[in-house]
């Protein structure tokens, strides 16, 4: 029963309660809740029930988000991320000797997104804002176009600087989130259909991080980042990247990763954000690079598991990791075991969103 239809039947119980015999009682109650129900409310916007959801969302918003979440989710494929600024993508041009310019990081990218079959294999590309609005020496077409019409899905980076929060030992939050929405709205513009935002995490046991405080905080942002992103026709790509560095054990990582996504999709619900359309890019659950014991491909991919069982929203059709710092060996090994370790308790897509590894 709905709280309208409760509060009707409790203004009508004097007259249900003095009504001649049960039978009329029951009649005159049914009645009531017929009535009511003969009136279907909007989605409330304010109080009990405003942020459920996507309850700002039309049905024709929430299928079209779904929609974009399922391509980008089709099975056997994956996204490429190509959204390093021009400082990132500098310091890889300058390992293999190329000159880091406008033309360079335009043709390079072209090289990519024209590479014969990349369609059989990618689903979508995050693009950094700077290669939306460069154009093909093929035929002049913007990369947007180029993209869709080999049926791959153009996304974008619509974050700003990092900013390290004072008293937390050099922990992180993403800037950006006041200008998000006018940003939204020229990026969609410009031919995208989702957007990724990076939330960047270290485990550092002996300075007590990540904290409580860097957790909300990130998480939050997260969460903020993807109803905005959603109220502008975008989908929205949620990357909580917990770093390898360290040398946290196995379980270690499990345990805060956990804290970390449950924080997350509390958050997302909180804000009410249409979960079945939004999708997770995650960092792989990994000891830290510098933890003395070792683990098998088998191990690292159960803790995965044991991670999305506890925490991850079967209303989300994919995960994306990412490579993280991993070699492609490593993170296609551990990927493939992953997929080999699912069950029926597993229903999600789960595949990969790879920048460096495809890089080597």
């Amino acid at each position: 029963m709905t709280c309208s239809q409760l509060a009707s039947a409790k203004a009508l119980s004097p007259a249900l309660r003095h009504a001649p015999g049960a039978s009329s009682r029951a009649r005159a109650f049914r009645a009531v809740i017929h009535a009511s129900a003969a009136v279907s409310p909007l989605p409330p916007t304010t109080g009990v029930g405003s942020c459920h959801g996507g309850a700002f969302l039309s049905t024709g918003e929430k299928a079209h988000l779904e929609k974009i979440a399922a391509m980008i989710g089709t099975p056997g494929k994956g996204i490429t991320a190509c959204d390093e600024g021009p400082g990132t993508i500098g310091m890889r041009f300058e390992a293999v000797g190329v000159v880091n310019t406008e033309e360079n990081r335009r043709a390079y990218r072209q090289m990519l997104f024209e590479s014969p079959g990349a369609s059989d294999f990618l689903s979508a590309a995050i693009l950094d804002p700077e290669t939306l609005y460069q154009r093909s020496s093929t035929d002049n077409a913007l990369f947007p176009e180029v993209l869709a019409r080999i049926g791959i899905v153009t996304g974008v980076k619509p974050h700003l600087k990092i900013y390290s929060l004072p008293g937390q030992s050099g922990a992180t939050v993403m800037q950006g989130l006041d200008s998000l929405a006018a940003r939204c709205i020229e990026y969609k513009a410009a031919g995208c259909e989702f957007a990724k935002w990076r939330s960047p995490i270290e485990i550092d046991v002996s300075a007590g991080q990540p904290s409580d405080l860097v957790i909300e905080a990130n998480m939050r942002d997260l969460a903020r980042y993807a109803l905005i992103c959603q109220a502008e026709g975008l989908v929205p790509i949620v990357e909580p990247d917990i770093s390898l560095k360290g040398d946290h054990d196995l379980e270690t990582a499990v345990r805060i990763n956990v804290k970390l996504q449950s924080e997350l999709f509390k958050a997302m619900l909180d804000h009410g954000v249409y979960m079945e359309g939004a999708i997770l890019k995650s960092n792989m659950v990994n000891p830290g690079k510098d933890c003395p014991t070792s683990y098998t491909v088998d191990e690292i991919a159960i803790a995965n598991l044991q991670v999305f069982r506890r925490c991850f929203p079967t209303a989300m059709v994919t995960a994306n990791f990412l490579s993280g710092g991993q070699s492609l060996e490593d993170a296609a090994a551990r990927l493939d075991a992953i997929n080999k370790h699912k069950t029926a308790k597993d229903p999600w897509n789960l595949s990969f969103s790879w920048s460096a590894a495809i890089q080597e």
